[in-house]
């Protein structure tokens, strides 16, 4: 097997779903994934649907004790890296594993700043900006400050 490399992916202008199917199958290969700039990843439809459908979403709770979970991202980061867990065999240990291997950044950190940084073609957006939703803009709805 060839040995891992490291991929540093900028997510700024690609659409959330497509990016994370492409970032799920080269952790499967055995490659580890750095993702920057995960609030500037979008997301195609309606705002105003999709900010619904994430509000909802937090009103599921456990019916015993709130401590039970289920636990729901608000950061843009982590709702990026719960995408493309939900593309892994993750209750696998091979999925497991691939998980492990993922990182996912908020802007730019300093290491990663003057590294040349991949950019999935097919991912990117294909309609006008005003069309999408940042993941940012969705997070400060569900109640992220902002770092």
């Amino acid at each position: 097997m060839e040995k891992a490399k490291i991929m540093v992916v900028d997510a700024q202008g690609h659409i959330a779903g497509r990016l994370s199917s492409y970032i799920a199958k080269s952790l499967l290969k055995g490659n580890r994934v750095v993702v920057v700039n995960a609030e500037k990843t979008l997301l195609s439809g309606s705002k105003s649907s999709i900010i619904n459908e994430y509000l909802k979403r937090l009103e599921i709770g456990s019916v015993i004790n709130p401590r039970h979970g289920p636990f729901h991202p608000r950061r843009p980061d982590t709702i990026l890296t719960k995408m493309v867990r939900g593309m892994l065999p993750h209750r696998k240990a091979k999925g497991l594993e691939a998980l492990k291997r993922l990182r996912v950044h908020i802007g730019i950190p300093e290491q990663y700043k003057s590294v040349e940084k991949i950019v999935f073609e097919k991912a990117l957006t294909t309609k006008p900006l005003s069309f999408y939703l940042t993941l940012g803009e969705v997070a400060s709805r569900l109640g992220w400050k902002g770092d």
